[in-house]
């Protein structure tokens, strides 16, 4: 017979796996289905030319001429610190790059692309024997997860990217036209 302390510890293990599976089985689910409809772009005299990420402060920047616009708190990847080199080293870049294309359909509710990586960051991958990696967004939360969105920027969670709260994305969605110049700093 089981004693009853042995049957608890393999509940409380069996919960300690099924808990994390069942979170990442949500996720992928929920990332194949889009966000929504993406909001209409704001009148061209209400948008962005220059958005500025200082990974430090943790902060994003909309600006239009030398007005700020809005300021977002953020996430970054998992080791922020640096300058990316690689695929999956979790940095989020350091450098000038554009917003070059959009994704409504995206896994993190809807995201713009950095143009990371531009010909230096390829070469520097190159010479390291290494592949840059790419899909660097600013982004919402994780499809379904929207509900973090008060707390998201408590951690770095991204794989390299910048995450904002959804309703933030949404905004920043309207206000960044494609061909907008993005500089993050340290």
């Amino acid at each position: 017979m089981i004693s009853k302390r042995r049957k608890t510890l393999v509940i409380l293990l069996g919960l300690a796996l099924a808990v994390p599976v069942a979170g990442f089985a949500y996720t992928k689910v929920l990332g194949r289905f889009g966000s929504g409809t993406a909001p209409a772009m704001a009148a061209v005299e209400q948008q962005a030319d220059k958005i500025i990420v200082r990974k430090a402060a943790r902060e994003l920047q909309l600006l239009r001429g030398d007005e700020v616009l809005r300021t977002y708190r953020i996430a970054l990847g998992g080791a922020p610190e640096g300058h990316k080199l690689q695929e999956g080293d979790q940095k989020t870049p350091v450098g000038d790059y554009v917003i070059d294309w959009r994704n409504p359909r995206s896994m993190a509710h809807l995201s713009l692309h950095i143009s990371y990586p531009n010909e230096q960051d390829a070469a520097k991958a190159k010479e390291a024997n290494v592949s840059p990696g790419g899909n660097i967004m600013i982004h919402g939360l994780p499809n379904g997860w929207g509900a973090l969105g008060a707390i998201h920027h408590l951690w770095d969670w991204t794989d390299g990217c910048v995450a904002v709260t959804n309703s933030e994305m949404r905004e920043i969605w309207s206000l960044v036209p494609n061909g907008t110049p993005i500089s993050l700093y340290e």
